[in-house]
């Protein structure tokens, strides 16, 4: 595995400009994310052979195997004296393509990501099933890794993740921490999650619940007695329940209802949104704490109720994602067009003191 000068200098571009982001395709100039938003660089369009010169040398063996059988790989890339890189390879209609995600160095606490004071009770979450959800991009697995760190920091625990790829690399504090990556150190995560059972773990956390094995061994991990710390690309604490319901047979889905009712702790549904300033992203949260009442609405199969119990639970620390984004507006952080064009309610804004940017009329609704 070699690094292209050409591919180092354009990684060097995203750190220096604060980007998240690096994209290099065939047929079209490179481009970094910044805020948020697509950057074309100051160039002409790479062409096809130019494309795989540049990014086909940093695939092992097997790396390349999985992408010439695929058509796409995902993997995570450390450049000396730079930083780590999670990285997707596609083919497309124009030829190869290669999206570099840029890692911190170093570890967020949750501090640094100005997350509200629940978190850190969620962290100290002794045993049950905690969900991080969200888009592509939403900065799910940031979350996650300041609750792993501040575990890491705060408690003696056996934390072991499980990753595709490994993203935050943790250096043991007063917790010990295991890492592994799909394809690298393990088959999938199913069976990844039943090894780590026999390896007395306290805390399990998966980059991603993507099937019923999966989610099955996860409400299992955490009925037993461990904290499980998982991800699901859902946008709302009660698609999430959905979600995880759904994914199993129909004659199953009563007795899931259940098992999730006791063992489902918390769900954290996010997005990341662009500041009021244009220079960074704040993250915008939903937080349900799975109290009495809630699991009652997940055995009775009643989410649809779930929204309304968010609201009235703010004593506990929970929250909607409309009241967040009016903190935050009102706050600074965010502008009123922001608030408005990523809330669920624009009644609830607007009842709130916001003026609506878009002005429509709450009896056009």
């Amino acid at each position: 595995m070699s690094l292209s000068p050409i591919l180092e200098s354009y990684l060097q571009v995203v750190l220096d400009y604060g980007g998240s982001d690096l994209h290099l395709e065939a047929g079209a100039p490179p481009a970094i994310r910044l805020n948020g938003d697509i950057k074309f660089l100051d160039e002409p369009p790479i062409e096809r052979d130019q494309a795989e010169e540049i990014l086909l040398p940093i695939l092992s063996d097997h790396l390349a195997q999985e992408f010439l059988d695929t058509g796409n790989v995902d993997f995570s890339y450390e450049v000396q004296g730079m930083g780590r890189f999670r990285v997707n390879f596609l083919l497309q209609n124009r030829g190869m393509g290669g999206v570099f995600r840029a890692i911190p160095n170093r570890v967020p606490t949750l501090d640094d990501l100005n997350l509200p004071p629940v978190i850190s009770r969620i962290a100290n979450i002794p045993k049950g099933l905690v969900v991080v959800t969200g888009p592509t991009g939403s900065g799910k697995s940031t979350t996650l890794a300041a609750i792993v760190n501040h575990i890491n920091k705060t408690q003696r625990k056996h934390i072991i993740t499980i990753e595709d790829p490994i993203e935050f690399v943790h250096a043991s504090d007063k917790s010990m921490i295991q890492q592994r990556e799909i394809g690298a150190h393990a088959r999938d995560f199913a069976r990844s999650l039943r090894a780590a059972l026999r390896e007395s773990p306290d805390v399990i956390l998966l980059g991603e619940m993507r099937d019923l094995e999966t989610i099955s061994e996860a409400i299992r991990a955490a009925e037993t007695g461990h904290l499980v710390l998982g991800t699901l690309h859902t946008n709302s604490a009660a698609k999430t329940v959905d979600r995880i319901v759904d994914v199993f047979p129909a004659g199953e889905q009563e007795q899931i209802r259940s098992m999730l009712s006791a063992s489902l702790k918390a769900v954290i549904a996010q997005q990341l949104l662009q500041t009021r300033d244009k220079k960074g992203r704040v993250a915008v949260l939903e937080i349900m704490m799975v109290n009495f009442g809630i699991a009652g609405l997940i055995r009775e199969s009643k989410t649809s109720m779930i929204s309304s119990f968010i609201h009235m639970g703010s004593e506990e620390g929970m929250q909607s994602m409309d009241s967040h984004l009016i903190q935050l507006c009102k706050a600074g952080w965010i502008d009123t067009q922001t608030a408005f064009d990523h809330c669920v309610d624009r009644g609830t804004l607007r009842r709130s003191g916001l003026v609506d940017p878009n002005g429509y009329d709450e009896d056009e609704e």
